[in-house]
């Protein structure tokens, strides 16, 4: 009998996700097998492109382990074979909500009128994981908004610090255009320019890390209703069903 072909041994490897045995080949993450699996795992910060980083917490799982359950992140946890997780049980969805909820409240996040509605990856989450409500007080910090750039807009108090405009445009765009600064509260994203501002920055319309922005902090101008409200990717599908998007 012919041995198995090398990818072929490789995906024989599993771990249990929900009561499911999820095959993985080396150096898959759980969240990258998962989605190969063609199960959606809830999450911000993360993207296909990108090394992970594990910031948002929303992908968050809970690990069965010989002492105690701990949680752990999907995005940066390496497939192992015997992993025991679980993914959709409520208290795991409990937590996911109130992380959602909580990013809500320390941002300006108003969907009806906001330009990136119907195509937010924040709002899509938040009807994934159920919320119908903020929860807690809102405390949001006062942060700038930077509509300098003749092309760019860049509205801090929506942003949610997911690092994907900074590693992309680091990665995708070579221009180093975004990074994080600050502490706590005043943590905020920084422009790269003498002034800190995007008119003196080498961002432009067309750079990948504006449309990496699951938010609607980082948007070209003038498109903001290009795709009208009841037309956008989320308006009539939850954001599991157009997992490959995400």
């Amino acid at each position: 009998m012919n041995a198995l072909p090398p990818a072929a041994e490789a995906a024989t490897s599993t771990f249990m996700l929900d009561g499911r045995s999820i095959p993985f080949t080396p150096g898959q993450t759980v969240m990258q097998a998962a989605t190969a699996a063609g199960i959606y795992v809830p999450h911000l910060c993360h993207h296909a492109d990108f090394e992970p980083v594990g910031s948002c917490k929303v992908c968050s799982m809970q690990l069965d382990t010989s002492t105690a359950p701990r949680m752990v992140t999907a995005c940066t946890l390496p497939a192992r074979e015997g992993l025991v997780l679980h993914s959709e049980t409520p208290a795991v969805q409990h937590d996911r909500q109130r992380l959602v909820q909580m990013l809500f409240v320390e941002g300006q996040h108003h969907c009806p009128f906001c330009e990136k509605s119907g195509a937010c990856h924040l709002q899509a989450v938040a009807y994934h994981v159920g919320m119908v409500d903020t929860h807690f007080v809102h405390a949001t910090t006062p942060h700038t908004v930077d509509a300098s750039h003749p092309d760019v807009w860049l509205d801090r108090s929506r942003c949610i610090l997911c690092e994907l405009c900074v590693r992309a445009s680091r990665d995708v765009d070579g221009k180093n255009v975004f990074a994080i600064g600050g502490r706590g509260a005043r943590t905020t994203l920084l422009v790269n320019s003498a002034s800190g501002l995007l008119k003196d920055s080498t961002v432009a319309a067309t750079d990948r890390a504006l449309s990496f922005c699951p938010v609607g902090a980082l948007m070209p101008k003038r498109q903001g209703f290009a795709v009208p409200i009841g037309a956008r990717p989320y308006d009539h599908a939850d954001i599991a069903e157009r997992q490959a998007d995400t």
